[in-house]
């Protein structure tokens, strides 16, 4: 399934780039960063409750992190504009 993440870190202190770091550390271990806090993730079932855990464990209470499920046709609903051509997630990602 493709899963989009998004989030909001509140990064007016050190621990709160620290929070920032560690997410995007997390999200880049399971996708493609495609914007600043965006990734795309091609996950399975398994992936995806792991990842959740992970990052629900990692943010504050003044973050926010949004995950979205496009299902297992998920590449099909994306669309481009702009300059800024990301990757193809069916091909591009390793699985491991």
């Amino acid at each position: 399934m493709l899963v989009l993440i998004t989030y909001d870190v509140n990064t007016e202190d050190k621990a709160g780039r620290k929070r920032l770091r560690k997410i995007a550390k997390e999200c880049v271990n399971y996708g493609q960063r495609v914007q600043n806090s965006v990734f795309e993730c091609s996950l399975d079932a398994a992936q995806y409750r792991n990842l959740k855990g992970i990052l629900a464990s990692l943010i504050g209470k003044e973050d926010s992190i949004r995950l979205y499920n496009l299902g297992n046709r998920g590449t099909a609903r994306v669309e481009e504009l702009g300059t800024k051509h990301t990757y193809d997630a069916e091909n591009d990602l390793l699985s491991i």
